[in-house]
């Protein structure tokens, strides 16, 4: 589209600037600074200018000073158009505020603390001055965190429309079903001075963004007894999961004469019933991490560091898988908080809600096309003209600039209230119906009245079909202008030809 825009301003100041030199000599010669022979040929009409002055040249020229001047309301209505999509940008940020942001689910991890003791001679000096040994014990608080074996997630997003004044923004309610299985880590592989491990203080923590949104949630369901644990607020490891809740579990039960069994799997489930708004995402916590989302929303757009390994998009909705191992990241499966650190958000995966084309991005995008409109619009004037052998004034061809630029404003208005479809419908339809009329009582033809509002319906079905196929666009108005272009030359190929045939070259005879 920035091509297209750009080949259509670089014709525009070619014509300027040949306009430009045209009217130089044309000023030159009144003033006497060019001065022609006047001989008998170009009293036949063949001198330098006698071309330059075609009246046809002119207003090419005139026509593309006229549309330099028209940018300037095109650019009025572009700015509006920014402020609109301003305010619409501020009522969804307001919206998510209250009902729920970007959701991210940062996992699910199991958190056992632990006492390493330092055992330390040291020498001391009593009041004497006499030096001693003895020994001292140094006792530091520890916590590591275990990542699950397998983590599984399944997400329902049902969108839905919120609105705020005259704006209107998509949201969504999610159902999710998080289940894995954890064994119990092997927390003396963590250090070789451990002193105790405190089991029955271990928790679950589970990460989502934003809890405020959380409607709902169900107790966490654990073991093989299915045991029913209620949740608490906060993660209590904000350095690695900053936001979630988490579940106290006494694991000191699960213990065989104080020795933790590493094999075996303990499953855990629980379900969510949470608001959000623009998509959501996951972290891959577990060492296989399997995640499915399920939604009515037909237009997402997969985003973070690993696609869907499968996915289905179809006008009701879309469907995605994830399997993730855990070598896609690059923290490991145990470590102490207090001694490691690892960037855990540096992998993370998701889907947003994503609106292909935003009502004021096909409206700011028409605009850019303004100007290449304006080009086709009077290029049709012009032509129409040479095939009826008659002019419309300047001031007329401006009058229908401003009702061209004005189109855009009408768009913009409408469309906030009914639709993007049904505003452009209605607003092309004003417009080339105020300009055939006023063709028509310029001309006083009906028939060409309506052939130029013939065109014009063209024209607009046309940018239509542009602001539809975004990655055809390109295409469509090259190929578009190229056939104008092409148009142009076909009518314009016999102008000087008449002045040409005109010309003759008397021979003097000599006298005999």
């Amino acid at each position: 589209m920035d091509i297209l825009f750009s080949i259509v301003g670089l014709f525009i100041l070619v014509m300027i600037l040949f306009g430009g030199v045209v009217a130089s000599i044309f000023l030159a010669r009144k003033v006497g600074l060019i001065k022609e022979k006047l001989d008998d040929e170009n009293k036949m009409g063949g001198g330098i200018l006698a071309n330059y002055s075609n009246p046809l040249v002119f207003r090419f020229i005139i026509i593309a000073t006229l549309i330099m001047v028209l940018m300037i309301p095109l650019g009025m209505v572009e700015s509006v158009v920014f402020e609109r999509s301003n305010n619409y940008t501020s009522v969804q940020q307001d919206i998510a505020y209250t009902w729920g942001a970007r959701q991210s689910l940062d996992g699910v991890a199991l958190l056992i603390p632990y006492t390493e003791r330092f055992d330390t001679l040291e020498t001391v000096t009593d009041s004497e001055g006499k030096k001693s040994k003895r020994n001292k014990t140094v006792y530091k608080q520890r916590t590591a965190i275990a990542l699950p074996e397998e983590l599984n997630i399944d997400l329902s997003l049902a969108a839905k429309e919120r609105q705020r004044s005259i704006y209107k923004t998509s949201v969504y309610n999610s159902d999710v079903a998080i289940d894995g299985n954890f064994k119990l880590p092997n927390i003396n592989e963590l250090s070789d001075n451990i002193d105790n491990i405190h089991w029955h203080k271990a928790w679950l923590a589970v990460g989502i963004s934003g809890t405020r949104a959380i409607n709902q949630s169900s107790p966490l369901s654990w073991g093989s007894s299915n045991k029913a644990i209620d949740f608490e607020p906060g993660t209590k490891v904000t350095e690695t999961i900053a936001n979630g809740f988490h579940a106290p579990l006494n694991l000191k039960s699960e213990l065989n004469n104080n020795l933790a069994n590493h094999d075996k799997l303990y499953d855990f489930s629980m379900t969510l019933n949470v608001n959000g708004s623009e998509g959501v995402y996951f972290r891959p916590f577990g060492k296989t991490t399997t995640v499915k989302i399920k939604s009515d929303w037909p237009h997402p757009s997969f985003q973070g560091s690993v696609l869907p390994a499968d996915h289905a998009i179809s006008d009701t909705g879309f469907t995605a898988y994830w399997s993730i191992p855990s070598l896609a990241r690059n923290y490991p499966q145990l470590w102490t908080i207090e001694n490691q650190t690892f960037e855990t958000n540096e992998l993370s995966a998701g889907v947003n809600l994503f609106d292909s084309v935003s009502l004021y991005t096909k409206i700011t995008r028409a605009i850019k096309y303004g100007v290449m409109f304006l080009v086709l619009t009077f290029i049709t004037f012009l032509l129409f003209e040479l095939g009826i052998k008659r002019r419309l004034h300047l001031v007329q061809y401006g009058v229908i600039g401003i009702a061209l630029s004005v189109f855009y404003l009408i768009l913009l208005s409408m469309s906030e209230q009914a639709g993007f479809l049904i505003a452009y419908v209605a607003a092309a339809s004003i417009i080339v119906a105020m300009i055939g009329l006023y063709v028509f009582a310029a001309l006083r033809s009906i028939s060409r009245a309506t052939i130029i509002a013939s065109i014009l319906s063209a024209l607009y079905g046309l940018l239509f079909v542009m602001l539809r196929l975004e990655d055809y666009a390109l295409l469509v108005g090259t190929g578009l202008l190229v056939g104008v272009l092409g148009i142009l030359m076909y009518y314009t190929r016999n102008i000087g030809k008449e002045s040409q045939s005109s010309e003759h070259i008397e021979v003097p005879q000599q006298a005999s």
